[in-house]
């Protein structure tokens, strides 16, 4: 527990690495996630010093962020400072104990309230809980809290919707989730490398993998039959037209770019029945006009009564202007998310002890 803590300073881990363009944050939401645990320090009278990341190389500028988070919070700069990009330091990624000692000289205690980098073992992440009295933040709590909802003893009937990209990244999620889950649906270009896998054209779609996917299709044991569910029909960019077709019409030079309109309406009856929804990356290339299933499934799910948790990183990007209903948490993770759900923990939660 935190306690006298007034005039101590406070290193804290947060995740700002948010999208920029034209010199301007363009989606706050993990900002304005970690505003809570900050707040409360600062009433407590303790002085934060930020620290965060900023694109992969640590080149970037965390001007923008600085001014975007001074002008959302409205919190006086004499009590908040921020660290450089950290990962402008080769320490930092390399989980260097020299400097993560160096950078724990510059507060008297540690909180992590950066969820979605707490599975990268970073000197920021798990070098400093070794040097400082270490805390979680209330985000990171929060994230443990409801995505264990979805491993310890999850309600049932239990729907697992897996879209977005990667197939490796996601094999041990849907193994764990055709044993956990009641159903599992399937979208993204997760699902092109299923349709490989089943023979079907797939045209110039993005496939990452269809290795081991054949062993999922054909080895699914006698409690996981008819737990999997695959989409029936597509939307694909044919030319510069799109156009709803099943999945066994993808000619050679289409591209899928979206679930299609009756698969929509074939997992309607499934959100309706479920006490737990668990969903993971959007089910069509949104950037690129294939967004519509996801906001339809969306919509379905904030029309049920159903506890929902929704994965984070590009779903996150592609529902932040939809309304979210109160039992619908939306994780700030993109692969940690993915992680925590496979492995129940992240080696940014274990270094807290």
């Amino acid at each position: 527990m935190l306690k006298n803590i007034k005039g101590k300073t406070a290193l804290v881990r947060v995740d700002f690495n948010v999208p920029i363009k034209n010199g301007k944050v363009e989606d706050d939401f993990r900002i304005k996630k970690a505003l809570p645990t900050i707040n409360f320090l600062i009433k407590k009278g303790a002085k934060v010093i930020l620290i965060t990341h900023l694109g992969e190389d640590g080149t970037a500028s965390l001007d923008p962020v600085i001014k975007h988070f001074f002008k959302i919070s409205k919190l006086s700069k004499s009590k908040i400072e921020f660290f450089e990009n950290i990962r402008k330091f080769p320490g930092e990624k390399k989980n260097d104990p020299a400097f993560a000692k160096k950078l724990s000289k510059l507060g008297d205690f540690y909180v992590n309230d950066a969820f979605s980098v707490s599975h990268r073992a970073h000197a920021s992440v798990v070098g400093l809980p070794k040097y400082l009295p270490s805390y979680a933040g209330f985000q990171l709590e929060e994230e443990i809290k409801n995505l264990s909802r979805a491993i310890r003893n999850p309600k049932h009937p239990f729907l697992f919707i897996l879209g977005g990209a990667k197939f490796s990244t996601k094999m041990p999620l849907i193994k764990k989730y055709l044993k956990l889950a009641d159903y599992v649906f399937i979208g993204g270009a997760l699902l092109n490398d299923f349709l490989k896998a089943k023979g079907y054209e797939v045209g110039k779609s993005l496939v990452y993998d269809s290795k081991g996917i054949g062993d999922i299709l054909k080895n699914n044991p006698p409690a996981q039959a008819g737990k999997l569910i695959l989409p029936i029909d597509v939307v694909v960019k044919s030319g510069n037209k799109l156009i709803n077709k099943k999945v066994t019409e993808v000619q050679k030079n289409e591209i899928i770019l979206d679930i299609g309109s009756d698969s929509i309406k074939t997992i309607g009856p499934y959100i309706k029945k479920s006490k737990l929804i668990l969903w993971n990356g959007p089910l069509g290339k949104y950037e690129d006009r294939g967004d519509k299933a996801t906001k339809k499934i969306l919509n379905l799910i904030s029309l049920s009564k159903a506890e929902t948790i929704i994965g984070g990183g590009d779903l996150v990007s592609c529902i932040s202007k939809s309304k979210i209903k109160s039992n619908m948490f939306v994780s700030t993770g993109g692969g940690a998310t993915l992680d925590f759900l496979a492995n129940g923990t992240l080696p940014g939660i274990k270094a807290l002890g």
